[in-house]
């Protein structure tokens, strides 16, 4: 399974665990019983299989989720109290905990991100079933909050219950966390699911149904099915009795998914690709803007949907800090992920690093000037490594400011005054994220409000608790994901009203009295 160079790298790196598809509470074969390979992106080897599910396998996972959440009139699941769920969200996180090193490993090895970001991503796991674990035990205290009402003949109350058996569809650039954000407020909620993982990244989502199993999970509320976009994503998008579909890719996927729910009038709420502004006034500490400068587009191997990955530096430091971000940018670690002190891994597959430097040449070809990057580092002779690229006299008519590459790439441009910058920043029909850094406070209170985009950093990018919401405007999609809004996406809101007053309503006449 392992080539010599994870021998020499991790000499305890796990094996690929064999599984089938979670339906159930239960190891299923697909229906026809194919598998698709699982291709390290670091050495270009196949490490293991995963199943290919189909509609047929699709169908099965959903009478499962339908069946669990009717089950004993719903009493054993969305009818259950939100304590009764979060203790099997914190026996979740629990085990992920336990499993961390190893989950790193087998995320690392599957995707290519370096092993001390899949570390941080699993220990961000963990936080994310805790945090909707105390939501859940909160959900039981908020149930039947009153409504004030102009009138004392009636009263009113709010009832939340679970939205019903929700398809969760998810993205490979974090695997495991990307499913956790949608598994963990999903399951709080009382909702049952179907999750469906990238065919690019699904190990450690089986492994989470492998979790699932190990901590009692009662069948059938989390089914995972893997395989490829058409042929279990689709049907599962399209299926009737599913009630609705949470997705994170990208925007093309997106609106395919979108069109599927809508035949049948259900909701969704996606999250989108973006092309996201990071704005740098000349008062900044420069040495500090060019790291999260460099963080904010090469964190993750550069594939973050919120990635800042057009710069916008004011023209009087453009120079110096442009000087500085290609001298820091030469000298990230890259490496094999489970290398110690690797910045930066593989791109996760053969057709993504082979668009990644379709869009560097086109830049260059359309008069973008390469200051650093565009090539494979020359100490790795295989792999999808690609080394940190930044691009200088980007113009905002070039395919390179408009599209989203999902990779290490950083394309340039200046400005003069604060003006320019915003409408720079908002020239884009993404709106995801944007970053301000400065030194000057009210300039970047004014910013903030001015970027057209679902979050905004200042002097900072990147860094995402599960506390605040997650999501876009435009075309980066819509709904919220995390904080209390992850919640709401997973339940229904009922209001009950009653009349309490002693008279008759008095609108038709008694006949006895005519």
């Amino acid at each position: 399974y392992h080539s010599l160079t994870h021998a020499l790298v991790h000499p305890m790196a796990p094996q690929i665990p064999s599984r089938h598809l979670f339906i159930d509470g239960q190891w299923s074969v697909p229906t026809h019983g194919n598998r698709l390979p699982i291709i390290n992106p670091a050495t270009e080897e196949t490490i293991g299989d995963i199943p290919a599910g189909t509609a047929e396998d699709v169908d099965l996972a959903v009478k499962a989720a339908c069946a669990a959440f009717a089950r004993n009139r719903g009493k054993d699941w969305p009818k259950a109290s939100g304590k009764y769920r979060a203790r099997f969200l914190r026996d979740i996180a629990a085990k992920v905990t336990e499993r961390k090193s190893e989950l790193a490993e087998l995320e690392a090895m599957d995707c290519g991100k370096p092993f001390d970001e899949a570390a941080w991503d699993m220990d961000d796991v963990a936080g994310c079933f805790e945090y909707y674990a105390d939501l859940a035990e909160a959900l039981d205290e908020k149930q039947c909050a009153p409504i004030s009402l102009p009138t004392e003949s009636f009263k009113s109350h709010v009832v939340k219950t679970a939205l019903g058996v929700v398809a969760l569809i998810t993205p490979w650039n974090y695997p495991l966390l990307m499913a956790t954000w949608k598994v963990a407020p999903a399951l709080a909620a009382g909702c049952t699911a179907v999750l469906k993982p990238s065919e690019l990244a699904s190990i450690t989502c089986l492994e989470l149904a492998s979790i699932c199993q190990e901590v009692g999970l009662p069948s059938g509320v989390l089914n995972v099915i893997t395989g490829l976009g058409q042929a279990a994503g689709a049907p599962l998008a399209a299926h009737p009795d599913i009630d609705k579909i949470a997705f994170t890719g990208s925007t093309f996927t997106g609106r395919l998914v979108m069109n599927a729910a809508a035949q049948l009038t259900k909701p969704v709420s996606l999250e989108l690709g973006g092309k996201s502004p990071i704005l740098v006034f000349d008062d900044v500490n420069i040495e500090k803007a060019v790291e999260w400068t460099m963080f904010g587009c090469f964190w993750t191997n550069g594939q973050i949907c919120s990635a800042t990955s057009r710069l916008l530096v004011q023209e009087t430091i453009a120079d110096e800090f442009l000087d500085k971000l290609v001298k820091w940018s030469k000298s990230v670690e890259i490496s094999n992920p489970l290398e110690k002190g690797c910045r930066l891994g593989p791109v996760v597959s053969e057709s993504q690093y082979k668009k990644i430097l379709n869009y560097v040449s086109t830049a260059q070809a359309e008069g973008a000037t390469l200051l650093c990057g565009g090539k494979r580092p020359d100490h790795l002779d295989r792999g999808y490594f690609l080394m940190p690229t930044v691009l200088g006299n980007v113009k905002p008519s070039m395919q390179i400011w408009k599209e989203e590459v999902f990779g290490p790439v950083l394309a340039v441009t200046t400005f003069k005054s604060e003006e320019e910058a915003i409408d720079l920043a908002n020239d884009t029909s993404y709106g995801l994220a944007g970053a301000v850094l400065s030194k000057n406070s009210d300039r970047c209170k004014r910013v903030s409000e001015e970027l057209e985009a679902g979050i905004v950093w200042i002097n900072c990018s990147q860094p995402t608790f599960c506390q605040a919401p997650w999501g876009g405007t435009k075309r980066s999609g819509f709904g919220r994901e995390l904080g209390e809004w992850g919640l709401e996406n997973y339940l229904s809101v009922k209001q009950v009203t009653e009349y309490i007053s002693e008279e008759p309503w008095n609108w038709y006449p008694s006949p006895s009295k005519l």
